[in-house]
């Protein structure tokens, strides 16, 4: 009788991870969520820097991120589970950049429930729960979600190659 118990213990633990991995992946276990988490009416575009250069970064240090299922006008990062480990950068106006960044490719896109994305160089951005203090980079060319994120220079290119800062370079902002 205990190991059935056991064994019917495991099946749903085995169900419940799946669920789970359905919904970050975007199967169709996953919920829309209603309201992200990063909102802020004043965000301003810095830069930190990196092992390949300076990358983009939050007014106060912490790595943006770029997913690569999204396109110019579509953020894919949607489910609940996905917005909670990345948060998207939402604004309720135009970010402000900070120096060496080009105001020209700062932009929005809309996401599912209205809110305002801010974008550069056409990549909706993401900050990422793993990092905990300005100047971390540990969410740099990880697949997660349904796809790879990565980190955006002043230009507007994605860096591919995978890295990771674990301290606090500061930032240039």
């Amino acid at each position: 009788m205990a190991r059935a118990r056991r064994l019917v213990v495991a099946i749903a633990s085995l169900a419940v991870a799946g669920a789970l991995l359905a919904a970050c992946d975007g199967g169709t276990a996953a919920k829309v969520a209603g309201s992200p988490p990063t909102t802020n009416s004043s965000v301003t575009i810095g830069t930190i820097s990196s092992p390949v250069g300076k990358v983009l970064a939050t007014g106060s240090g912490y790595a943006l991120y770029d997913f690569a299922p999204d396109t110019p006008t579509h953020s894919a990062c949607i489910t609940v589970i996905c917005v909670e480990v990345w948060p998207p950068l939402i604004v309720t106006g135009q970010p402000t950049v900070g120096n060496g960044l080009q105001p020209a490719l700062v932009g929005t896109v809309r996401r599912p429930n209205g809110d305002l994305q801010a974008t550069y160089g056409g990549h909706p951005l993401y900050t990422w729960k793993g990092d905990t203090d300005p100047g971390m980079i540990t969410g740099q060319a990880l697949l997660n979600a349904g796809g790879y994120w990565h980190v955006v220079t002043p230009s507007g290119q994605q860096v591919t190659q995978q890295f990771a800062v674990t301290g606090s370079p500061g930032s240039t902002g």
